[in-house]
């Protein structure tokens, strides 16, 4: 069974040590040229036992551990071998190791994997790293939580090129791939020494040599009918396609089933490959076309179905990004079956039988009306169900035809106004191609009105299918108006989009406050809060994430008259370049005062103005928009200041710092009021 050893494990040597690549390190006389952050808790080298690490007999919250610059202009396979080990196995605040790719230019590092979880053996994690242009560091956090005794190691970092579901199994982390534990059958190491009584072949794929390793399952111990041993690949967390191939060799079998799966993280299987009834004596090359376009893990399987079923072996996993059959794989862009309506309905379309059906309106900014979820100045489409003179009325919006056999993500906003039961005024349908209803996979239920409220659906369909939206109400008494907006869909279930890593640069505030700090906490600073504020006429009724989470606002009831209240962001990486940031803000209530963006360079007293709003905007969260630039370290500084009365709140949400130039800019960087157009909407 594929566990490692000890903590000090004189055995992760790799051979040929001095050949590591530039980011690689065994840590055996030196680190590498791996740095740490004196600000934060120092590593130790322990050079005897072939790992650093850091521990709580230091008092501190983090160490900090970064590379030299790298350059990967291949695909390439991050493989870290290390340990947590704790004394207590349940903690509310537990350590942590995080590793994030800081890329030139970037103001922020991107996380790429995390893991809490203690140990009593080291323990292997593989990531796929895209090939770029860009210079990058990779930079290993060590978060020591609340644990009285903790302590990180880390042994073996390694860095390839290629891919890292491909394999040799010539090291003996055997690249992260495990076997399943099965009382009786399960995949063990062969080859490697021409004594060891375990070693079936006399010779590997690799090396074509007794001394060369490959893995092999054998039935001699199978008690029972269908004894299943499997082999699992590290999982695959960067989307990936073309053609898988690997070697393996089979004797007697007639009673055995070998199969390859893909598996992914809903435990949803699909057979890729399976070995045809030929005899192979010796090493045959299996190839496979492969799609993996969210975190999969490739599964070996064999299935014995008595004692002399004989045995399996397996070498030499390779991957390319070309498919085995010339084949160009179906290339379907997920992003043409989303719209934000701004321009046009996109790839949707309607029944002309359903006319009005859904219409694409605007609503310029105003105190009454919410405009839409994109911007809140912007389009998105209304049905209203008020102008129809039948009840039973339905508005159906046909989306385009997706492929089958995928695992989706479908998000949407939604917003209802009018009705007094809001549960079924609007559902999601899949239909067939030839417009047959298949199911109903969602409708409403019950949600805050007037407030742009997200929905997220997962589904799978073996068939090609589209997804419709349909509006209606049932009773002439009791119709009202339905609001859809900012359509996306993605790859992958919405439960494990939920598990991947946030994007570096965003904040939502549903957590926390990600990298903003109060410069004085109290009654008159920046509150983080979910729904609407307490005071009438005033504050967003809802957050602009997803209509029930949280945001940020000042509670002008706390308040004086020009009282300020700073959200500051901790210091930023300065890079050459501009750089775009994004936020939603809500300013309504007629006492009204200022929100105001400064830029703070480090060294540099002087706050500078971005952006500023002044007084009364609009009932809706509207999207700001600044570019700005600065080569040396900074922050940004969001100043709230309390207008005249206490129908004041303003509030902040949805943050976003990108390296590059906004794709939109906005005319008025500093403007008050909004105009006088109240209430319109145009169609």
């Amino acid at each position: 069974v594929l566990t490692g050893a000890r903590f000090v494990l004189a055995a992760l040597r790799l051979a040929g040590a001095a050949l590591l690549s530039p980011g690689s390190c065994t840590f055996e006389d030196s680190a590498c040229g791996y740095q740490w952050d004196y600000a934060h808790l120092p590593w130790t080298l322990h050079g005897e036992g072939h790992y650093i690490s850091v521990d709580t007999s230091y008092e501190g919250e983090k160490a900090v551990l970064s590379s030299p610059d790298l350059y990967s202009e291949e695909w390439s396979c991050v493989r870290l071998i290390y340990q947590i080990a704790t004394t207590s196995v349940t903690s509310p605040d537990p350590a942590r190791l995080n590793l994030y790719l800081r890329q030139e230019g970037e103001s922020f590092d991107r996380l790429l994997w995390s893991a809490k979880e203690p140990s009593d053996s080291w323990l292997i994690a593989s990531l796929d790293l895209m090939n770029s242009t860009k210079k990058y560091k990779l930079v290993l956090e060590g978060e020591m939580g609340q644990d009285k005794s903790t302590s990180i190691a880390i042994f073996e970092i390694k860095i390839t090129s290629g891919y890292c579901i491909e394999c040799d199994f010539e090291e003996n982390h055997l690249c992260g791939y495990v076997n399943r534990w099965n009382p009786n059958v399960n995949w063990f190491v062969g080859g490697g020494n021409i004594r060891n009584s375990q070693s079936i072949l006399p010779k590997d794929h690799t090396l074509n040599s007794a001394l060369g390793h490959y893995m092999y399952v054998d039935s001699v111990y199978v008690k029972h009918f269908q004894e299943v041993a499997q082999l699992i690949s590290p999982k695959t967390m960067t989307p990936i396609s073309g053609c898988l191939t690997f070697y393996y060799q089979h004797k007697q079998e007639s009673s055995i089933v070998f199969t390859v799966y893909l598996r992914d993280m809903s435990g949803f299987y699909e057979e890729i490959w399976k070995t045809d009834s030929a005899l192979n004596a010796d090493w045959a090359l299996a190839e496979v076309d492969f799609n993996a376009p969210y975190p999969m893990e490739v599964i070996f399987e064999v299935a014995f179905n008595n004692a002399k079923g004989g045995y399996v072996a397996l070498d030499d996993i390779s991957f390319s990004p070309v498919y085995c059959s010339n084949q160009t794989g179906i290339h379907f862009n997920p992003a043409n079956a989303g719209c934000n309506f701004e321009e046009d309905l996109c790839n949707f379309y309607q029944d002309h039988k359903d006319s009005p059906g859904w219409s694409r309106v605007k609503v310029k900014r105003n105190v009454y009306r919410a405009g839409d979820h994109t911007t809140g100045f912007g389009y998105y489409l209304l049905a209203n169900t008020k102008f129809t003179s039948q009840p039973g009325y339905i508005g159906r919006l046909y989306g385009p035809t997706l492929p089958g056999n995928l695992q989706f993500c479908l998000r949407f906003y939604y917003a209802l106004y009018g009705f007094f039961k809001m549960s079924g005024s609007l559902a999601v349908y899949i239909f067939e191609e030839n417009h047959v209803v298949q199911e109903k996979i969602w409708s409403v239920l019950d949600s805050p009105k007037g407030v742009w409220t997200k929905a997220e659906i997962s589904f799978r369909k073996p068939m090609p299918c589209k997804v419709v939206f349909v509006s209606w109400c049932k009773s002439f008494w009791d119709c009202g108006l339905v609001a859809l907006d900012d359509i996306s869909l993605s790859l992958g279930s919405c439960q494990a989009a939920d598990l991947l890593l946030p994007s570096p640069g965003e904040c939502t505030f549903e957590k926390d406050e990600c990298v903003f700090i109060q410069k004085k906490r109290g009654r008159g600073s920046w509150h983080r809060k979910r729904g609407p504020t307490p005071t009438s006429y005033t504050g967003p009724k809802g957050d602009h994430t997803t209509g029930v989470g949280y945001y940020m606002y000042i509670e002008a009831s706390n308040m004086v008259y020009g009282q300020r209240a700073y959200l500051v962001s901790r210091s930023l990486r300065g890079t050459s370049g501009r750089q775009c940031l994004t936020f939603f803000y809500h300013m309504y209530g007629a006492g009204t005062g200022l929100l105001s963006v400064y830029l703070k360079k480090e060294g540099d007293d002087e706050e500078i103005p971005l952006w500023r709003r002044t007084g009364e905007q609009s009932i809706s969260w509207l999207r700001g928009l600044i570019e700005y630039e600065s080569d040396t370290n900074y922050q940004i500084i969001f100043e709230a200041i309390r207008g005249v009365s206490i129908r004041s709140d303003t509030a902040i949400d949805d943050i976003l710092f990108q390296a590059g130039t906004c794709l939109e800019v906005e005319e008025i960087q500093f403007s008050s009021g909004y105009p006088d157009s109240l209430n319109e909407i145009e169609y």
